[in-house]
């Protein structure tokens, strides 16, 4: 098989069945399929214990690394749905956004999920200390501290978290393009 230059290979956005993201993603590795799920740790209480777990960061998501024209091939492993498609054709995720979720999932911080967030003009910052130290994202003043929404434009999602004005830089350039 014919190696391909890696800047023909994009992320995209397979859904999967409700609950069988951590299968879908274990498959697509045995499969030679570049993969990426996004896992954070989160507190479940029950009536008896409470319990951390490890869950998804966006349900019913798995993000493959590869050429448009093989994105059917991971579309074949057991648990995949479809691809989120944009005008007809697969979306694709920008590489900030892959690497914004990347810091997501490796903090123990406390992270809200929202959904179609809508947002006032706000400036674009990059985190320059703490775990999330690389993120790139819109800040939005709230309080002593600065919420900072990082938006997955493809997937019409964005995740907030509160972080210290001490921790933000104001980046000229509003977030990258596609």
């Amino acid at each position: 098989m014919k190696s391909t230059p890696p800047n023909s290979q994009k992320w995209y956005a397979i859904f999967t069945k409700s609950r069988s993201e951590k299968k879908v993603y274990e498959r697509l590795l045995d499969n030679d399929i570049e993969a990426f799920l996004p896992i954070v740790k989160t507190v479940r209480q029950w009536s008896d214990r409470k319990k951390t777990v490890h869950l998804p960061l966006i349900p019913s998501y798995v993000f493959v690394k590869m050429e448009e024209r093989n994105i059917y091939n991971a579309l074949k492993i057991p648990g995949t749905v479809g691809v989120l498609k944009h005008l007809r054709k697969p979306a694709v995720v920008r590489e900030v956004e892959i690497e914004n979720l990347r810091i997501l999932s490796n903090s123990d911080e406390k992270i809200e999920t929202t959904s179609d967030i809508r947002l006032v003009k706000g400036d674009a910052v990059e985190v320059t200390k703490g775990p999330f130290m690389g993120l790139i994202a819109v800040c939005e003043k709230d309080g002593t501290n600065y919420r900072v929404v990082v938006k997955i434009e493809s997937l019409g999602s964005g995740f907030t978290v509160n972080i210290p004005l001490s921790f933000l830089r104001k980046i000229e350039n509003k977030l990258p393009e596609k």
